[in-house]
Formats: C-alpha cells, structure tokens, sequence
C-alpha cells in the first residue's frame, strides 16, 4: 500500500479521535445537548412542529415536548398552535435563542481557537485549516 491508500483501521482512529474532540469541545457548553441541538436545528431550518423537531432528534414526542418547554420557559424559543391545524405546536427560535446560540457557538469556536494556538505547530495551524474542507468531501448525502 501506497501512502495515499486510507485503511479501515486509518478511519477508525479518525472516528475515535474525532468524537473524543467533539466530547471535548462541548465541555464549553453552557446549555444540554438536546436544547442546543433544537435551537440549531431552528436557525438552520426556521420554525418546525414538536414532531418534526423530535424526528430529527430521534427521541419521542413527549421528550421533545419537555426539552421546548424548558426552552420556552427561558424565552429562547417561541411557541404557537399551528394555523392550519391547532392541535399542533409550532416552535420558532426567539431573538434570545438566536443569541444565545451564537454565544454557544462562538465560545467552542474560541476555545478550538485557543487550543490550537496553545499546542499545535504553525505547521500543524496550517494543516488544520484544510481539515474542514476534506471533511466535507467526505459528507455525502445517502451513502
């Protein structure tokens, strides 16, 4: 095998070391997984029902139902009955939510920031910087 060739074990360690780094970065955190995960999936998406939201999260309906309560009640989400049928629940990310997201956000993007600074080599800042691009690649729809 050539130095190009990528083995099943080269993409374990990858998988390994690449959850260990979300771990780590998510210890900044200053909010759940599941809240975050909700009010990213608004920015992203714009308003979305319960059920849509706890499709995405894999969890059921009433969880769901549970974590936008708790978003609500800190007025970073909105919730409203559905226009077109009133039994269902619209949730919309509120001004606080956005900001609150962006805070959560850029304080990982801070600390992935500094800790590059503060261990790695100019010549590893320099390979990293291309990380994001060929993880992307990697990214593909229905594979």
């Amino acid at each position: 095998m050539g130095d190009a060739d990528y083995s099943v074990t080269d993409a374990e360690q990858l998988r390994v070391v690449v959850g260990r780094f979300v771990r780590c970065v998510r210890s900044v955190d200053t909010m759940p997984a599941g809240q975050a995960a909700v009010l990213g999936y608004l920015s992203r998406e714009g308003p979305l029902a319960i059920v849509a939201l706890a499709d995405r999260e894999g969890v059921r309906h009433q969880t769901m139902a549970r974590t936008v309560r708790l978003l609500a009640d800190q007025g970073l989400v909105d919730v409203a009955a559905d226009t077109s049928d009133k039994r269902r629940v619209i949730v919309t990310l509120s001004a606080e939510g956005s900001a609150r997201l962006d805070d959560e956000r850029t304080s990982r993007a801070a600390w992935i920031a500094r800790a590059a600074h503060m261990k790695l080599t100019d010549q590893e800042r320099t390979a990293l910087k291309h990380l994001p691009t060929v993880l992307e690649k990697l990214i593909v729809d229905g594979m």
